[in-house]
């Protein structure tokens, strides 16, 4: 990357540079046609006997060298403008494919951990209890746990199936009319099961809406999953779905680290994740915030990402009810 932008700023240099020179070349050439034009003017005219006729001609050379001197400079600024416009073009768009890879490659390290992790835990409590002869609660402990790293499996699988279809235009949206109470009360009640005493829900019965309920139900499982991530283990998280006039909004606040106010308006991107694959510690693949956002757009929704109090963040999403 730093030899390829090297070559193309020298390119810029040799380019700037030779817009440089052939604008002082003509402007030089200018002066040399101008002084030769005067030199024939005098030769021709007696400015003594015939100052009108000189003074006339010679003003409509002094005009053509205005001119020229006019028409020359805004063909080399024009140039410039454009030579300098069409490298700030090229630059932006390489720059885009770098940090598109960089963000791809950083997805293909967090996918390869996030689909090895549950599957080793699966294999690894399915080899204990078939080796071992376990009382009924550890056995159950184990089968809880399976579970456990199924859900989550089968989660990142629909992530990155659904995330995938949206971007090449193949999925439809089945609507149908839904208690979306209903729909984020089991929801929650399932990750509640996951995560014993881990949530604080507050929802309103009776909120109907229009939409892809399967889209909204992932929508509604990222951020619960995405908070839970974050969110110390001796912490709750908070849900709340309320209907205010005409709108169904629901928030899910965390109490981690929360979001810096310039990564606020990046967690939406696709495959962006705060920091790096080697520093950040939370598991994650940049696809659940992506995807939710696309889903709320899809029914004319709105998401919105603010800071909690003490600490976290509160996710919104505000949905045409």
């Amino acid at each position: 990357m730093r030899f390829f932008t090297s070559v193309h700023l020298i390119l810029l240099a040799y380019i700037i540079a030779a817009i440089v020179f052939w604008e002082m070349s003509l402007q030089k050439q200018s002066g040399r046609i101008y002084a030769q034009e005067v030199m024939t003017l005098k030769a021709r005219i007696d400015s003594s006997k015939d100052a009108y006729t000189y003074n006339r001609e010679m003003g409509e050379l002094q005009h053509s060298l205005s001119v020229r001197t006019t028409q020359y400079t805004g063909e080399g600024a024009t140039f410039l403008i454009v030579i300098l416009i069409g490298a700030a073009v090229v630059y932006r768009s390489i720059n885009r494919r770098i940090m598109l890879s960089r963000q791809q490659n950083n997805f293909m390290l967090s996918v390869t951990h996030e689909l090895k992790s549950p599957l080793a835990a699966v294999k690894l409590n399915l080899q204990t209890l078939e080796k071992h002869q376990l009382d009924e609660e550890k056995r159950k402990q184990l089968i809880d746990r399976c579970i456990k790293e199924s859900n989550r499996l089968n989660d990142l699988c629909n992530n990155m199936l659904f995330a995938s279809q949206m971007e090449g235009g193949q999925y439809r949206p089945a609507m149908e009319h839904f208690d979306l109470s209903e729909m984020v009360r089991a929801t929650v009640n399932d990750y509640a099961n996951r995560y014993p005493r881990k949530f604080e829900q507050e929802i309103a019965p009776g909120c109907h809406l229009s939409g892809d309920k399967i889209m909204l139900q992932i929508a509604v499982s990222n951020l619960l999953e995405n908070a839970v991530k974050y969110t110390p283990e001796d912490k709750p998280v908070k849900v709340a779905l309320l209907i205010a006039g005409n709108t169904a909004v629901l928030r899910v606040a965390d109490q981690g680290a929360g979001i810096p106010e310039a990564e606020k308006k990046k967690i939406f991107n696709k495959f962006y994740r705060i920091g790096n694959e080697e520093s950040r510690k939370a598991r994650g693949t940049g696809l659940g915030l992506y995807l939710t956002s696309r889903i709320v757009l899809q029914h004319k929704g709105r998401i919105t990402v603010k800071d909690n109090v003490p600490t976290g963040s509160v996710f919104e999403i505000s949905l045409p009810a």
